[in-house]
């Protein structure tokens, strides 16, 4: 990235600033020469937002406090503090802990979406773009998987699918996309829509994290081989083989925003196959020091013969993404957990 100089391009208001995928936007976005509002859930979130910005961005950054995205005008006061001119929203639950399926995850992703789709059309009639962060989860069926995914494909789920805890979190992104299209359609608001579904993120931790147990899901496996969780035995890799880095789907987000090509689509955001086994042979060639908390070196490679395939044509030619090797970003993951490890010790 190269520094921006001159005049703010625009101010964005990004939700969700606190979250891993949040805090590479964030930095995209700055370095591309925005001004930035991020909201978090609590004011201490807030100022961690602000801590882990480079100091030559701090001037250009700010937070706003919204509790919880699932109330009816949640949104209000942050989009009238000031005009913006995009509207990044990132903010959804994504954990494994499912007690409420309703209450952890389908009001905050569905009334969340739709409820800030709202105050926009309400109360921000200089928002031109609105780029909604999506899933692969909202595209795949694990069960009957397709050939070929891109994305003219949806996951075939139903709200009685929702209340069983595995399909929870893919049956959220499914209703909460499906809202924002809806929206756009039925109310012919000021602004248009981009969304970005990506597949499990890799790639380097967010500075401030408070520890290794805050990382991103998809970075556990990653997580799990340094720290010698899986010396004795590797985990399955299933259900999903694709992957991407966090740096492409935080600039995916800066393009989708600010690109006018981009409005009306959504993009399948997909580097390529992995394996937990691939993984750990990546630890071991970069890593020697490492070989003794890595999982066997004869494990067994559970990666599929008949994987299903991607198409990422769509983000190559219209984002113009150039999508990070597994290698690179493995290999950065894995310097930012023993940066984070040295620096705590």
């Amino acid at each position: 990235m190269t520094v921006n100089s001159g005049q703010p391009k625009g101010k964005v208001l990004l939700t969700g600033g606190s979250g891993f995928i949040a805090s590479h936007i964030l930095d995209y976005i700055l370095e591309a020469g925005y001004d930035v509002v991020a909201t978090a859930r609590s004011e201490a979130k807030g100022i961690q937002i602000i801590e882990g910005v480079e100091p030559k961005h701090k001037n250009h950054v700010s937070y706003a406090v919204v509790e919880d995205i699932s109330k009816p005008n949640a949104f209000d006061a942050a989009l009238q503090s000031t005009p913006f001119n995009y509207v990044i929203h990132t903010a959804s639950p994504y954990h494994m802990n499912v007690v409420d399926p309703v209450k952890d995850f389908l009001d905050p992703a569905i009334k969340g979406t739709t409820g800030l789709l709202e105050s926009i059309k309400a109360h921000a009639p200089s928002v031109r773009r609105v780029v909604l962060t999506s899933s692969s989860a909202a595209m795949l069926n694990p069960p009957n998987h397709a050939k070929v995914y891109d994305e003219t494909f949806w996951a075939p789920v139903s709200w009685e699918d929702a209340m069983i805890p595995i399909n929870t979190y893919r049956c959220s992104k499914v209703f909460a996309e499906k809202a924002a299209w809806a929206f756009v359609e039925k109310e012919n608001p000021n602004f248009d829509l981009a969304v970005i579904n990506s597949t499990y993120n890799f790639g380097p931790i967010q500075r401030r994290l408070p520890d290794l147990e805050a990382m991103n899901t998809s970075n556990h496996r990653i997580r799990d081989m340094v720290l010698g969780r899986m010396k004795d035995k590797i985990e399955p890799t299933a259900p999903v083989f694709t992957w991407v880095d966090v740096r492409d789907v935080a600039l995916s987000h800066l393009r989708a925003m600010s690109l006018r090509e981009a409005g009306g689509h959504r993009f399948y955001v997909v580097s390529g196959h992995f394996s937990n086994k691939r993984i750990a042979d990546i630890i071991r060639q970069n890593f020697p020091q490492l070989e003794d908390l890595l999982p066997p070196v004869d494990t067994v490679d559970d990666f599929p013969d008949d994987v299903y395939r991607f198409n990422n044509t769509k983000s190559k030619e219209v984002l113009k993404l150039n999508y990070f090797p597994l290698e690179r970003s493995v290999v950065d993951t894995v310097n930012s957990i023993l940066n984070h490890t040295s620096a705590k010790s």
